[in-house]
């Protein structure tokens, strides 16, 4: 299966690799100075488990190398408008599209052009991007698809993703999983960047209340949507996000405090639009909203 991974970044590059060390047909859709260092340097993965560089096939927009069995999408938010554009040449009528990125914008926006050849897929994975190198902090390494509006995950697809270095799922609910996802990235991103600090200092000064509401805010929009969280799928995200002492921070958060570009309006304004069609009201959603988009201090 010749499978086509979009961007050579943390995700794209983590998994990539890893099912080019299993043998899969792998090449790279990245632009053309991505193209030079990675064909001058190799593609430098380093994992809690090994440390590694890999020569890789690269493509760019421009190149036209035919149809892929497989595109993985892996870019994130705010360049999935350029990605979207960029595959069309080499998506053909047998092609899947497995995208990974948070929230569900680009899902549908696949779907209307490529109807019936998207899958559903989340990942699990705490990696940067140092430089030109992929550098994973911690395991695990997981990665879930599902069909979408009926269509089952092909045979060849799973065949393909199952491999022994990462923890490989198809779900009947795919759906659910990424609205599950979702609802605990949004609570996230409003517990950090409403209050401009660690789980652990919110807690400190009281917040704990308020982390809360957060959470109930974007699971009530996912229940509305039809797609409630389960109780499992919420004892993790009060676990996390209430945890005394905790440094964690979202990844939304990092970035708007780094002056890089975020996912904000892809998480938090979609899902603030989503929610006001459907009737729910989130007050902490649209504060940390008008927050950001007044311009987050660091």
């Amino acid at each position: 299966m010749r499978i086509l991974v979009v961007g050579a970044g943390a995700t794209g590059g983590a998994f990539g690799t890893l099912l080019q060390e299993a043998g899969r047909d792998v090449t790279y859709l990245v632009r053309t100075r991505k193209q030079e260092a990675l064909r001058r340097d190799g593609l430098r993965f380093i994992s809690p488990t090994a440390d590694r560089t890999l020569p890789v096939k690269t493509i760019t927009a421009a190149d036209r190398p035919g149809f892929y069995d497989l595109v993985l999408v892996t870019v994130k938010a705010n360049a999935f408008d350029s990605a979207l554009n960029d595959i069309a040449p080499f998506v053909g009528p047998e092609t899947s599209i497995v995208p990974i990125l948070n929230g569900l914008a680009h899902v549908d926006r696949l779907e209307e052009k490529y109807p019936g050849q998207v899958l559903g897929g989340l990942a699990k994975i705490v990696a940067t991007l140092d430089g030109d190198i992929v550098r994973q902090q911690m395991p695990p390494t997981t990665l879930t698809v599902g069909g979408l509006n009926g269509v089952p995950v092909p045979a060849a697809v799973s065949e393909a993703l199952d491999i022994p270095a990462i923890e490989f799922a198809v779900t009947d609910d795919v759906a659910g999983a990424l609205w599950a996802k979702w609802a605990f990235i949004a609570a996230a991103g409003i517990t950090n960047c409403l209050f401009r600090a660690p789980v652990g200092r919110i807690i400190d000064a009281g917040g704990e209340g308020s982390i809360q509401a957060a959470i109930s805010e974007t699971e009530a929009v996912a229940a509305a949507a039809g797609h409630p969280v389960s109780g499992d799928s919420h004892a993790q995200a009060v676990g996390i996000l209430t945890q005394p002492g905790s440094a964690f921070t979202s990844s939304l958060y990092r970035d708007l405090t780094a002056g890089l570009p975020s996912e904000a309006e892809h998480i938090l304004g979609d899902l603030a639009r989503r929610a006001r069609e459907l009737r729910v009201s989130t007050p902490l959603l649209d504060l940390t909203l008008i927050q950001i988009r007044a311009g987050l201090p660091a």
